[in-house]
């Protein structure tokens, strides 16, 4: 039982999918070693160690066994009515799978005769031996190889000599591969190469080959001797603590994606300081963090209020005691992208937003709605009908949703698509726009993310909300519903995005109401087929989602939200309400007899007549209906303040009459007078105790 080690060197493997392909190799590789049980599966978690560099994937796993256990095992062989003739003989069918097993030295008085589920079988008991470590990892590293997420297969010849001996297809051509358990050499061999105990360390910073002499010499020999950090994680730790040093007093931004993809291109990173000149600070400071990011994989630095420095920082995969080449030849380049991300500012700010309107006529939104600038229109027109409905100011509303979508016809977005709204805030406030609109330009995309920030303003707001209103209803209409995990359109983000908006900002909008208003808006789209009731069920759902994740339990969202209610800026007060109503003495009684009296009128299929007092025969039913013309006025008046959790507390006082009435009153009664009048009397007990939430949806 000792450590065994597996890596595979290659050409430089693709940064962005260097983590990925680095987990699964190990995580592959363990969980073969287990199944065959080579690795105890009960410390198999800890037991790992994964490495990714630019130019090797490998893995380190403590505790492996040279030889796998042998097992007894129990096989059926065949049912005993097959394997048995009349006689009692060894039918030919047994003869015939025994053989198959090699098994054929066996006879019936050597089976076990047992039932197996649906009748009688035989069964036989027989020792399987173990396998040594060489051919379990030989299988274990053939299916780890065949099952890596590789993003795009290279194809490519392994030579011996002079001559081409095997086509290989791989992520990355490979050049050595090392297998070791503990000081052996373990004999497996994968895309043409033989295991050995070398590698190659740094390309410029080491000798070259580095030898393993022991499985768990592997990152010390590499660290040391190959100039390589060989783990992803600790390597892209001290490019993080390097970067934060190097920063000083600066904040330095390094986006987790920028990080790993970072880590993923060198082997031994150093961090240097570059600079360029201040005056192209005066280019909005987004498209410098993006031209550095995007396009040279650097770290911009910004001071303690956030601005911009001149001044940046760039991973490097050599260590030198003169640096002055590195940077400048950074610098050199860096100041050529930020050129043209100058030019491209510059250029832009030629034309104004509302110069470039008629250009959006040329801009397919999609096949089926037409193009951006009609999109626009609809938008326009619905940011307006929202404007109204919310008491904003309608033209500042309607002028931000108008030149929403300008800026896609600008060189800087068309360089950087990632920077749609905020460059058009940028270029409306050159154009002398109102503040408000222009901040609205930008905010419309928002919330962008699960967490992301609202719109601040009144017209952003009702700009964001017109076009994922827009979006959805002419998707939904185009029969473009997401399915599965399948959804092209980010439908489900602008559904969340509606309703975070509409329940954050506590926004008094009846949701039916702006669904019916986005199909009218699309009613003049031939392709576009009216289906509120699907998309409202598909907002339903994703507030069911987006409450759970709050934290409320799957009963007290589904007993506010079943009502399908149309304010949803009041489910936070009512979803309040249901919790504290649950923790009553009397809710769970209530509750019980809340299901009890929905089965019961959805099977009566009761009218919306009410119950008549001279009908109440029971001392039971009398009561309750005192009760009910007692609270009744009590609880409506909570309920039209808002005050959904006095509410249902004064539904409290129904638990005794309602108990009394279950238990000494016949609902069904003979008289259809008596009957109907009971049923009436329950249906307005229902419709009270269902103002606020479906009660029954608490009963256990």
């Amino acid at each position: 039982m000792t450590t065994l080690l597996v890596e595979l060197l290659t050409e430089e493997l693709p940064p962005k999918a260097l983590r990925a392909l680095g987990t699964a190799f190990a995580d592959q590789l363990l969980a073969q070693l287990v199944r065959q049980q080579f690795k105890d599966a009960s410390d198999a978690a800890g037991a790992m160690h994964w490495y990714a560099t630019p130019r090797r994937l490998a893995v380190s796993i403590t505790g492996v066994a040279a030889r796998s256990p042998d097992q007894t095992v129990r096989e059926k062989v065949l049912p005993v009515s097959v394997a048995m003739t009349a006689d009692g003989m060894a039918s030919a069918p047994l003869q015939k799978k025994l053989a198959a097993m090699g098994l054929s030295h066996l006879g019936l008085a050597d089976l076990e005769r047992g039932p197996d589920g649906k009748g009688e079988a035989f069964f036989v008991q027989r020792l399987i031996e173990g396998r040594d470590l060489a051919a379990g990892l030989q299988e274990a590293l053939t299916h780890a190889i065949t099952k890596l997420p590789i993003p795009k297969v290279m194809n490519y010849q392994v030579h011996r000599g002079t001559s081409a001996e095997q086509n290989v297809q791989f992520v990355r051509p490979a050049h050595k591969l090392i297998a070791l358990h503990g000081e052996q050499i373990v004999p497996v061999s994968a895309l043409g190469l033989a295991s050995g105990r070398e590698t190659l360390g740094h390309r410029f910073m080491s000798s070259g080959k580095v030898v393993i002499h022991h499985a768990d010499d592997y990152a010390r020999a590499l660290h040391e001797e190959g100039k390589v950090i060989a783990s992803y994680e600790e390597r892209r730790e001290a490019i993080r603590e390097a970067l934060l040093r190097a920063a000083g007093q600066d904040s330095v931004i390094m986006p987790d994606a920028l990080l790993d993809e970072v880590n993923a291109l060198v082997e031994w990173p150093v961090v240097y300081e570059g600079r360029f000149e201040a005056q192209f600070l005066s280019v909005p400071q987004e498209c410098l963090i993006l031209t550095m990011q995007q396009n040279q994989k650097y770290f911009a630095l910004t001071d303690a209020s956030g601005k911009m420095l001149n001044r940046f920082l760039l991973v490097s995969n050599l260590a030198t005691s003169d640096a002055s080449a590195i940077t400048g030849g950074n610098e050199r380049v860096l100041r050529a992208r930020l050129s043209d991300a100058r030019f491209f500012f510059d250029q832009d700010r030629k034309k104004s937003l509302e110069s470039r309107l008629p250009g959006l006529a040329s801009v397919v939104y999609h096949n089926k709605l037409g193009s951006q600038l009609e999109r626009s229109a609809r938008v326009e027109h619905l940011a307006r009908q929202i404007a109204q409905l919310c008491g904003s100011d309608v033209e500042l509303a309607g002028r931000a949703a108008r030149l929403s979508k300008a800026d896609l016809l600008t060189d800087m977005v068309g360089e950087f698509p990632e920077l749609q709204g905020r460059m058009g805030q940028y270029y409306a406030s050159h154009d002398g726009e109102n503040a408000e609109v222009a901040q609205a330009i930008e905010e419309h995309y928002r919330p962008r993310f699960a967490g992301d920030a609202l719109p601040a303003t009144a017209a952003g707001t009702c700009a964001a909300l017109a076009d994922k209103l827009e979006t959805l209803t002419g998707m939904f209409g185009t029969g473009n519903m997401p399915s599965g995990d399948k959804d092209p359109f980010a439908l489900r983000r602008h559904a969340l995005g509606i309703l975070r908006i509409m329940i954050e900002k506590r926004l008094s909008l009846a949701l039916p109401d702006l669904v019916q208003a986005g199909f009218q808006t699309l009613s003049s789209v031939p392709a576009v087929k009216p289906a509120p009731a699907e998309l409202l069920e598909f907002l339903y759902d994703r507030l069911r989602g987006l409450l759970r994740e709050q934290g409320y339990s799957t009963a007290e969202v589904e007993a506010v939200v079943c009502l399908a209610p149309a304010r949803v800026d009041l489910v936070p007060a009512q979803l309040a309400a249901v919790r504290a109503f649950a923790a009553l003495p009397e809710a769970a009684s209530l509750a019980a007899a809340n299901k009890r009296i929905s089965n019961i009128l959805k099977k009566a299929e009761a009218g919306a007549a009410p119950f008549t007092r001279a009908l109440l025969v029971e001392a039971a039913e009398q009561a309750l209906a005192d009760r009910l013309e007692a609270i009744t006025p009590q609880a409506e008046q909570c309920y039209q303040r808002g005050d959904y959790s006095a509410m249902l507390l004064a539904l409290a006082g129904l638990r005794e009459p309602v108990d009394a009435f279950f238990n000494d009153v016949m609902v069904m009664a003979e008289d259809p007078a008596v009957r109907a009048n009971r049923i009436a009397l329950l249906q307005a007990l229902h419709s009270l105790m269902n103002r606020v939430a479906d009660l029954s949806r608490l009963a256990a």
